[in-house]
């Protein structure tokens, strides 16, 4: 069984995401966010899939504006991934499963 989707707050963020052994997977999201919620089954199903090779978790904007701040959320969803406290991939919009896993898998492989 694979990991659950963890949620991610401006209070456990340094801890939960830039000092993660793993590449972790941020979906910054907002309750409102149609599309959000569309793209929330798919990041699910990747934290299953990927189970601890990645941490996959979820900050919600309008709850932690801090971080969203921090990163520049201008539009959601907004898809990130972090490997050693850095971003090194950024996605914008709702995207195909496949289009994820494919960026998230360049990052394992690298």
């Amino acid at each position: 069984m694979g990991a659950a989707t963890a949620e991610f707050t401006d209070a456990s963020f340094a801890a939960d995401v830039l000092a993660s052994s793993v590449p972790v997977l941020v979906d910054f999201w907002a309750p409102w966010c149609g599309p959000c919620r569309m793209l929330a089954p798919t990041i699910d199903a990747i934290a299953e899939e990927y189970g601890d090779k990645i941490k996959v978790g979820k900050v919600n904007t309008d709850e932690n504006p801090g971080i969203a701040t921090q990163h520049q959320i201008q539009s959601i969803p907004t898809l990130m991934v972090f490997k050693g406290g850095e971003v090194v991939d950024r996605m914008m919009g709702a995207m195909p499963k496949d289009a994820i896993t494919e960026r998230i898998n360049k990052q394992l492989d690298a």
